[in-house]
C-alpha cells in the first residue's frame, strides 16, 4: 500500500534535487566560459622555444590568445592569415600565442613545420578548460591588464580590413 503523504513528500524531494542538479551543471557550465568584459583566466605555458610564459608577461602589450587543432579544418585554413597578421602587428606592441590542444605530439609537430607559424606556440591540454573554450578555433583579444576585450568563436581572416580596423582602434 502506499501513503499519499509519503509519495508528495518524495515527488517534492525528488523535484527539488533535480532543480539542485541543473542549477549546479549551469552555474558550473556558466561560470568556465569566459567572455567579452572578463578578466582572462592566470595561465602558464612553455613554448615550442622553450619560454615559459604566464598572462602578466604581456603587459604592455594587446595579447591575440587563439586556441587550435591540427585536425580542425577551420583553423588550418585561419592559420596563414593569423601568422601573417602576428608578422605584421609584432612592432605594433601585439602578442599572438597559439595553443594547441593536440593530443597527438607527430601530427602538431608536422602542423608546425608546414605552416612556421610567425606567433608564439604551445601545445597545452588545461588552459583552454579555463577559458571555457571546447570548440576550435576560438580567440580572445585581451588588453595590457587582463581584461577579455572580445572572443571570436569561429575562424576569422585576421588580415580583413575589419579586424585590423578594430586591432588598430585598440593600439
Amino acid at each position: 500500500m502506499s501513503n499519499p503523504k509519503i509519495d508528495r513528500y518524495l515527488r517534492a524531494g525528488i523535484l527539488v534535487l533535480a532543480g539542485a542538479l541543473v542549477y549546479v551543471i549551469y552555474a558550473s557550465i556558466y561560470e568556465r566560459v569566459i567572455a567579452a568584459g572578463d578578466n582572462a583566466p592566470e595561465f602558464s605555458v612553455q613554448t615550442d622555444g622553450g619560454k615559459t610564459v604566464k598572462l602578466p608577461d604581456f603587459g604592455g602589450k594587446l595579447l591575440v590568445l587563439n586556441f587550435w587543432a591540427t585536425w580542425c579544418p577551420p583553423c588550418v585554413q585561419e592559420t596563414p592569415s593569423l601568422s601573417e597578421f602576428a608578422r605584421q602587428y609584432a612592432s605594433r606592441g601585439v602578442v599572438v600565442l597559439g595553443i594547441s590542444v593536440d593530443q597527438n605530439q607527430q601530427a602538431y609537430e608536422a602542423f608546425i613545420q608546414r605552416f612556421r607559424p610567425h606567433f608564439l606556440t604551445a601545445r597545452e591540454f588545461k588552459i583552454h578548460e579555463d577559458y571555457g573554450t571546447y570548440m576550435y578555433p576560438e580567440t580572445y583579444i585581451i588588453d595590457t591588464h587582463g581584461k577579455v576585450l572580445r572572443k571570436y568563436a569561429e575562424p576569422i581572416n585576421w588580415m580583413s580590413r575589419e579586424t585590423l580596423s578594430y586591432i588598430d582602434s585598440l593600439l
